[in-house]
């Protein structure tokens, strides 16, 4: 692995709080990534992180799209975002990488932050939004601005479209390649761990779309009913972090502890909040026929051949979530209104071809699922930048 561009290591004055900002990768002098909030969070973490939005970047390019990926970059903060003293490191922290924000680096939420936090506090500090790199690059930067806000308006249901993209994108991937393993999403059960926006988004559009959700797990514990939960009910009930008010639970929903996720049986299972939670140790309790990775990198590399070995496919992080991040840009390049309808659309017609190519691939080559996705991102990666003129 080639070194990455930029790595910058930040500690608070006030609170000795450690951040981090990683440039894997530039592309016409940007990078595209989120800044998490997460108690524990490393410099190799973020490294991680950023090298897995190189990927998402490559993954999705379309020479057909306006949108031209950029590079990946991340950020990160080792602090609990239920800190009272969080907003105000986040805003240190964004005071001190400022020029990079400005100039290089185009960030929004991530584990443990909100967008509406994140678009207030760079407010305070004088930036329109966090993308501003981007659109100090666009002729039609006013049309890209008014576009994107009109898509963070659209209310679904209930919640912000910004909210939904990632983890509808995360439940069409799960339904695209089950439907390759012959079962139809009626016949299918699930099972998710986390219940922010990706997780939460997910379970919801698993739901809709015919496949029995059968326990989420949030902070506080594990919801069970093998007949289905009633996941709009969950929504509902659920809390800015994610966390449900069990008071809202039906007398047929059970409850467990929270790691108890890795051992229900079922057809999917979306590990879609941390990072780093299937150990090697963990891999022999999976009770599911697919792995379809909501967060980033959820999954060891140790846990991941473990579960090869007992016939458990693993889907990537960084096909399976990839669609946040490519909203925003397909958004904000016009190659799609502003729309619930168009988005979703696109991301349909997106994920299936991914999920498809990748999974055809593998099968033909006898290689893993991650094999395949990481070929398919290096051969977009290298038509890019032949396409922008970098070589080498």
């Amino acid at each position: 692995m080639s070194p990455s561009f930029l790595e910058t290591t930040w500690t608070d004055p006030v609170t000795g709080t450690k951040g981090y900002v990683v440039l894997d990768t530039l592309v016409r002098g940007l990078a595209s990534g989120g800044l998490r909030l997460r108690k524990g969070c490393t410099l190799e973490e973020v490294r991680g992180l950023a090298q897995g939005m190189t990927r998402k970047e490559g993954l999705v390019y379309d020479p057909a799209d306006n949108y031209l990926p950029l590079g990946g970059g991340k950020g990160g903060i080792d602090i609990d975002p239920g800190d009272p003293q969080a907003v105000d490191v986040l805003r240190r922290f964004l005071a001190a990488v400022l020029p990079v924000v400005k100039e290089q680096w185009n960030t929004g939420e991530d584990f443990g932050l909100r967008q509406e936090t994140l678009d207030k506090v760079a407010a305070e500090l004088g930036l329109a939004s966090t993308v501003e790199a981007v659109f100090a690059t666009l002729p039609d930067a006013p049309a890209a601005r008014d576009r994107l806000a009109k898509a963070f308006a659209v209310d679904v249901d209930g919640v912000s479209l910004g909210d939904l993209v990632g983890g509808y994108g995360v439940a069409q991937a799960g339904i695209a390649y089950v439907e390759r393993l012959g079962l139809i999403p009626s016949e299918t059960t699930a099972v998710v761990q986390g219940f922010g926006s990706i997780g939460g988004a997910a379970a919801r559009y698993l739901a809709k779309a015919g496949v029995r959700v059968i326990a989420v797990a949030d902070r506080d514990g594990l919801i069970r009913n093998d007949a289905a939960l009633d996941v709009e009910a969950l929504l509902a009930a659920r809390d800015g972090l994610g966390v449900i008010d069990r008071s809202a639970l039906r007398p047929t929903d059970s409850t467990a502890p929270t790691e108890a996720w890795l051992d229900v049986p079922c057809d999917l299972v979306v590990p879609a909040a941390m990072s780093y939670v299937i150990t090697a140790e963990d891999a022999a309790r999976v009770g599911a026929r697919v792995v379809v990775e909501g967060a980033n990198m959820p999954t060891l590399a140790d846990a991941e051949a473990a579960l090869l070995t007992r016939g458990i496919p693993v889907l990537p992080d960084f096909l399976a979530n990839v669609m946040t991040n490519a909203w925003w840009w397909w958004v904000v390049f016009g190659d799609i209104a502003p729309t619930a309808e168009s988005s979703f659309a696109k991301i349909d017609t997106v994920m299936r071809r991914l999920v498809d190519t990748v999974a055809t691939d593998a099968e033909t080559r006898g290689v893993t699922l991650r094999s395949s996705a990481l070929a398919l991102a290096g051969r977009n990666s290298a038509a890019v930048q032949a396409r922008v003129g970098i070589t080498g």
